[in-house]
């Protein structure tokens, strides 16, 4: 899911505020990399929150390299923060178009922003904070992964197919999201699973892999996954396996789960 306007749109946080958009500062250092170049280097960042969307890192002007950035002349206008000037990235390894954006003359509401730019995170090559890096999309500190061990019954089909039975099951649960199921793979039919060549990445979770089912003249795509290498935060969910409540009928102690309804479930 790629972002194409200046916030991602699928934000999966609800930032307790009554304001429509505030600020506050990050400690972290953070890294913007084009071409290969820090373009952006900064342990004065400030986080800009705005209901309905996911955090957003923006720099002070002299953490940044201006010298690789061009002014063009798009312009747009947010009715929270103002008319927003942008500029082009230029490195050796080529030309990000409009990869960059300000706020010189804010709102009143927002005045810290007229010393900050931001830029668009799938434009650039890599991000860091301090020196891990971070995908899809920068860490809300107000956003939780709890991965609890559990002795709960978890029972996953697929067309009336088990396709996974388990009384060891990691319940991962995160901000805004289903409770999701972890399972050993002792616990998984992997008979019924094909390896697909799909990956993902989550700030909060790392790089996953993914498995097709089959039960019966039943094909669910892409319906399991799982970490095999997890960022050290949730280190308990390595190499166990979940799927989708979306799409799989799923039973704890007995009791038949709710298939959710989210972003997934008309995929």
């Amino acid at each position: 899911m790629s972002q194409t306007t200046e916030h991602i749109k699928h934000a999966e946080r609800a930032q307790p505020s009554e304001r429509r958009v505030r600020s506050e500062p990050n400690q972290r250092r953070i890294r913007v990399f084009f071409g290969g170049e820090a373009v952006a280097d900064s342990s004065r960042t400030i986080y800009l929150f705005e209901q309905g969307h996911l955090p957003v890192y923006y720099f002070p002007r002299s953490d940044v390299r201006f010298d690789l950035l061009e002014p063009t002349t798009h312009t747009t206008h947010c009715p929270y923060k103002g008319d927003a000037s942008y500029y082009s990235v230029v490195t050796s390894a080529g030309r990000a178009e409009n990869a960059v954006w300000a706020y010189p003359r804010p709102i009143d509401s927002v005045p810290e922003l007229a010393d900050y730019v931001a830029f668009y995170w799938d434009q650039a090559d890599a991000w860091y904070e301090e020196d891990d890096e971070v995908f899809r999309h920068p860490r809300d500190p107000y956003h939780r992964v709890d991965v609890l061990n559990s002795s709960r019954h978890v029972q996953v089909s697929i067309g009336g197919v088990t396709v996974a039975d388990s009384r060891r099951p990691r319940l991962l649960f995160e901000t805004g999201l289903p409770v999701r199921y972890y399972l050993p793979k002792l616990d998984v039919r992997l008979d019924l699973l094909t390896p697909t060549a799909t990956r993902s990445r989550c700030p909060y979770k790392g790089e996953a892999v993914y498995w097709s089912a089959r039960a019966g003249d039943q094909v669910l795509t892409d319906i399991a996954w799982s970490y095999p290498a997890p960022i050290p935060e949730t280190p308990k969910i390595e190499n166990l396996i979940a799927f989708y409540n979306e799409h799989t009928d799923i039973t704890v102690d007995g009791v038949p789960q709710a298939r959710p309804i989210t972003k997934w479930s008309s995929s």
